[in-house]
């Protein structure tokens, strides 16, 4: 009678839980949003909004893209990081607020690891480093000459943690002394470079090809290793500045929590909407080099080793958290 009513229960038991898990929604069951942390017209959101579509289409479900620019990305993390961990809030963002932020600021309302479930590495985006075309620099060497010769009197725009590390570690290198100028947004530091009221910027390529390419601004040099076709005849920064090593990585996370499914789900068709060549060939007009990482395992570790990078890099440039 035991063996029978042990047998009843285990069968209810099954049961059960094959209910339960057919109760359980297909996801995505309604819009997704991808929230990024940056003005729409930025690097970050020309590439989430180039991927948002692709996902929509693997998904079939609408992938919204939201910007929500503010405190050097600190406003889009700490939404995504209170958001409910269901697979329908998405944070598309950078080295600024997961690699960045944590050695320029004393505090965060965030944790870059503990507060987020990696999902994919998307892929590179390189800066160019421009000037004014008042100035009578025509190299990256002639720039830090001049910048020598005055002091002070030279301003660069920092809208973002890449432009603000790098022209720190430019500075650091090179003994140079040239005032940083804090911006919202890329686009505006731009307009603010061709206008001569800055007269550095290490642009992103996404927001700042179309002027990078044009006599308004002078392009002296890129942060990447080696040359980009995209802009000929601008040299590697390393190349005159011994030891400068940056890379600008993007990458879509959840909040912390994401059901492994999800996570699985989410990492399985982005790598296929990475994988199309006509989106990297769309991504590649603005810089941006395609770099998925295989596993959401492998995009977690190389969040850390880049969180331990920056962190050498800020301290390096003599960068005072605020």
């Amino acid at each position: 009678m035991k063996t029978i009513l042990r047998a009843a229960l285990a069968a209810c038991a099954l049961a059960t839980g094959a209910t339960a898990a057919l109760a359980q929604p297909a996801y995505p069951g309604g819009p997704v949003t991808l929230v990024v942390p940056f003005a729409a017209g930025s690097g970050t959101d020309s590439v989430a909004r180039a991927v948002a579509s692709g996902l929509a289409a693997r998904l079939k479900q609408p992938v919204i893209v939201d910007n929500k620019p503010g405190a050097n990305a600190q406003v889009a993390a700490q939404f995504v990081a209170k958001a409910k961990p269901d697979g329908y809030t998405l944070f598309m963002t950078t080295n600024t607020s997961h690699s960045a932020n944590p050695a320029l600021y004393k505090s965060l309302k965030y944790d870059p690891i503990k507060d987020f479930t990696p999902v994919a590495r998307v892929g590179e985006l390189p800066f160019a480093l421009a000037v004014h075309p008042s100035l009578p620099a025509r190299t990256l060497a002639e720039l830090l000459d001049y910048a020598r010769a005055h002091p002070g009197k030279l301003s660069y725009a920092t809208p973002n943690s890449t432009s603000l590390v790098a022209m720190e570690s430019i500075k650091h290198i090179a003994k140079v002394d040239i005032v940083g100028i804090p911006y919202k947004s890329s686009p505006q530091a731009m307009t603010d470079l061709v206008g001569g009221q800055v007269q550095v910027y290490v642009a992103d390529l996404g927001s700042g090809m179309g002027m990078l390419k044009t006599d308004k601004v002078r392009t002296l040099g890129i942060t990447t290793a080696q040359p980009t076709a995209l802009l000929p005849g601008a040299p590697p920064i390393g190349q005159t500045v011994k030891g400068f090593d940056l890379t600008s990585w993007n990458g879509i996370f959840g909040p912390a929590g994401l059901p492994p499914a999800v996570v699985q789900r989410l990492n399985t068709e982005l790598q296929a909407v990475l994988a199309d060549k006509d989106l990297q060939d769309k991504l590649a007009q603005i810089g941006f080099q395609v770099w998925p990482s295989k596993t959401p395992e492998e995009f977690a570790q190389y969040v850390a080793g880049q969180l331990t990078h920056w962190r050498t890099l800020i301290q390096q440039a003599g960068i005072q958290p605020e």
